[in-house]
């Protein structure tokens, strides 16, 4: 598919804080804050050996998110029927995501948790469509270019999408959203391995229709995905001061006197009210 043509969104360059939209051009800011923040009050493992500087358990230890700042698999989480099994499935997530979609699956993880039902080891659905079951409803098209055993779907401004592998056993992912142009230092992938929970994976792909934007450092935007995205100012800049030209026309009209107008003061004299006699004086 021929990449989409930049887009350009203002005349002048947009400096400073800025609201990125849609949320998946976003990039990563750097760090992990927005995908931890709703299993915040999970334990936290800091790690000085390893692939993984920090991994966020559940308190039984079956939900598992690792951490690895600074490798290209960023982000590895996965689910176990106990503390000590192998995991039974796995997203692994990208440096370029955007925290924010990753917060999708974590707060969704978290609510399963607490439901107490391991919602979370459930069997995916058989019906692919109930994965992606958001980016049908948003306006996501099949892709006319996927291969045999395949499904492909991309978003209606080409620049985000979802990999669905049915049923070829050659492939080991099993579903991948992806996001912004190729390239090492701009695409965007979560990848599910294939036993993963539908719900699990609709709610990752609900992110990428969420029309809430992100916020970005507009200088540690990458070009690429700066010119594909809308970028709003998270300040609203300040209006322009008037200059004396704008100035010059309203000090030159004078609004015209009222026809018929009462002068301030007059010389001449008005009847005033009668005053009461005062009694004659005493001898």
């Amino acid at each position: 598919m021929p990449a989409p043509a930049p887009r350009t969104t203002a005349a002048t360059p947009v400096d400073g804080d800025v609201h990125v939209t849609p949320r998946y051009l976003a990039g990563s800011p750097g760090y992990g804050d927005a995908g931890f923040a709703p299993v915040a009050h999970w334990p936290h493992h800091h790690l000085d050996e390893g692939p993984h500087q920090l991994v966020v358990t559940s308190p039984d230890h079956r939900i598992r998110i690792g951490w690895a700042g600074d490798d290209y698999d960023l982000w590895t989480i996965s689910a176990a029927p106990d503390a000590v099994s192998g995991p039974q499935w796995t997203a692994i997530v990208n440096q370029n995501t955007p925290p924010e979609l990753v917060a999708a699956l974590t707060a969704a993880l978290a609510q399963d948790w607490a439901d107490g039902q391991d919602r979370f080891l459930t069997a995916p659905s058989p019906y692919w469509r109930d994965g992606v079951a958001p980016l049908v409803a948003a306006g996501w098209e099949r892709s006319g270019a996927a291969e045999l055993g395949t499904v492909e779907l991309d978003a209606p401004d080409g620049n985000a999408g979802v990999y669905i592998n049915r049923s070829r056993r050659d492939l080991e992912d099993g579903t991948q959203l992806w996001a912004s142009p190729a390239g090492w230092g701009t695409r965007a992938d979560i990848t599910f391995s294939p036993r993963t929970p539908s719900h699990l994976i609709a709610a990752t792909a609900a992110a990428f229709t969420d029309p809430t934007p992100a916020a970005r450092w507009r200088q540690s935007l990458h070009p690429r995905l700066a010119a594909l995205a809308q970028l709003t100012p998270v300040v609203p800049p300040r209006p322009p001061v008037p200059t004396p030209r704008d100035l010059r026309p309203r000090l030159g009209v004078r609004p015209p006197l009222p026809i018929g107008s009462v002068p301030r003061w007059s010389t001449a004299t008005t009847p005033s009210a009668a005053l009461p006699a005062r009694p004659a004086a005493r001898r």
